[in-house]
């Protein structure tokens, strides 16, 4: 597979997870992180580095907004919900495992 392909691929991989979070707003991040050691802040952190490594001004708000499809304070005040003592305790004991 040549790397136009791969990139090509990747892309429209990225593109799909990107959705599928978009509209699975039950899952809060939180569990993400304490699952799979990122969530959508992750994402958004690391679409805003690959920005930037392409010289292109973009700010943390602009890539959160970039992933969740809208403000991230109005995608908080609709879906995020308080974490319960269980994910936080969760989160303290994974946090060696999550995504810088």
């Amino acid at each position: 597979m040549d790397d136009t392909t791969r990139t090509e691929l990747e892309a429209a991989a990225f593109r799909s997870l990107v959705a599928h979070l978009r509209e699975r707003t039950d899952v809060q991040n939180i569990d993400l992180m304490n699952l799979a050691g990122f969530c959508r802040n992750c994402l958004a952190k690391w679409y805003k580095t690959a920005a930037e490594a392409e010289d292109l001004s973009m700010d943390y708000e602009q890539a959160r907004e970039a992933i969740y499809g809208m403000p991230y304070a109005q995608w908080k005040d609709l879906y995020q919900k308080e974490a319960n003592a269980e994910q936080l305790s969760e989160f303290e004991r994974s946090r060696p495992k999550h995504a810088f």
